[in-house]
């Protein structure tokens, strides 16, 4: 095993112009929201605005980690109350015969420590995912790229995002058959229609790890989803497909994830400035800080998935200080979250706020 890399604040470096890139992403992700929210008379997140499935778990820390992996939340062993959300990116709410890359936040609860600036009070560890190990763009300004894009479909017939996406659903499996990928061709409605429950989600963008540097990863493990892993939804006639297999796996046995990390052992080959590189997963494997049970319940049309879509919002700089967000993407997501849930509390009258105590399900 090679030796971690030690955290200090010198492993970021500020791209060119990055005060201006955030601000033009800010008006981006506005954009989007205004006009969604004009749209449909209440507003919703200006990306990952449709969700597919929302539930209450258990995360559960192992207790014999070695001195590498315990640090931050994962320093004391002990059972935290989560709620997960699965979604996919776009910020309006499409058929999802518009296929686009899914989308998991997790927020672990009742946990202690020196907090981020922006969730003072708060007690929450917020960590953002998607079904891929690593980011479509390498740093905010390529991001802001691709966001244009996205918005400038906002808004647009569905019809003709649905023969599109079918479109470059046959693209992505050409490449994908010769060994190859494209990471915009997904973005743009490329990506597969398979269960979302069958997939492994990662960070895709580093954090800090206590000590170290860290990718997360959110992979199944119990059968129920392991048996998903790349199975194909038919979406023909079923605007909401994707919420009703995540709805009928959930219900009937509920799932388990095993939480992991991927810690950095070389700035070079492993940056931190570039989230479109994989890091290599034999030179620092992602290894198992913790469990996450799900018990079977119902996924939406709850008082739980109500609070978490309408109420609460995900954020990475909602979090422990030992668990920072690293790097160019992250940095600019910092400012622009904040705007996307300000706007939606301010439009809807009902102010963002996060989750404490225990979950009410029903």
């Amino acid at each position: 095993m090679n030796t971690p890399v030690r955290f200090s604040d010198a492993v970021e470096k500020p791209i060119e112009n990055e005060e201006q890139v955030h601000r033009e992403l800010i008006d981006t992700m506005r954009s989007i929201t205004e006009t969604t929210s004009a749209d449909y008379g209440r507003a919703v997140r200006s990306v990952h605005a449709k969700a597919h499935g929302i539930f209450a778990g258990r995360l559960t820390i192992a207790e014999t980690l070695p001195p590498e992996l315990a640090q931050g939340l994962f320093s004391t062993p002990g059972v935290h109350q989560v709620v997960m959300r699965i979604s996919t990116n776009p910020g309006d709410i499409l058929d999802d015969a518009v296929s686009a890359p899914r989308g998991l936040a997790l927020k672990i609860l009742d946990v202690e420590g020196e907090r981020l600036p922006e969730s003072q009070g708060e007690t929450t560890q917020n960590i953002i995912m998607v079904n891929a190990p690593a980011f479509a763009a390498p740093d905010a300004k390529a991001f802001l790229s691709s966001l244009k894009q996205l918005a400038a479909t906002t808004d647009k017939a569905e019809w003709a995002k649905k023969l599109l996406s079918a479109t470059l659903r046959g693209v992505e499996s050409a490449l994908e058959a010769v060994g190859g990928k494209s990471a915009m061709i997904s973005t743009m409605g490329g990506a597969p229609l398979t269960h979302p429950l069958g997939d492994s989600y990662y960070s895709q963008t580093p954090f800090r790890f206590g000590e170290h540097i860290a990718k997360f990863a959110l992979v199944p493990v119990s059968p129920n989803l392991t048996d998903l892993t790349g199975d194909k939804v038919n979406t023909s006639d079923r605007p909401d497909a994707l919420r009703e297999v995540i709805r009928e796996t959930i219900i009937d046995g509920g799932g388990t994830w095993e939480l992991r990390v991927q810690l950095n052992t070389d700035l070079d080959v492993m940056p931190i400035e570039d989230a479109s590189v994989e890091w290599d997963e034999e030179a620092s494997p992602y290894r198992t800080v913790g469990r996450i049970t799900v018990e079977p319940q119902l996924s939406f049309g709850t008082e739980l998935a109500g609070q978490i879509d309408d109420e609460t919002f995900f954020s990475p700089w909602h979090g422990l200080a030992a668990h920072r967000p690293l790097g160019s993407v992250n940095r600019a997501r910092r400012h622009a979250y904040e705007m996307s849930a300000e706007f939606r509390g301010k439009f809807n009258g009902c102010p963002m706020h996060d989750l404490a105590g225990p979950l009410a399900r029903s």
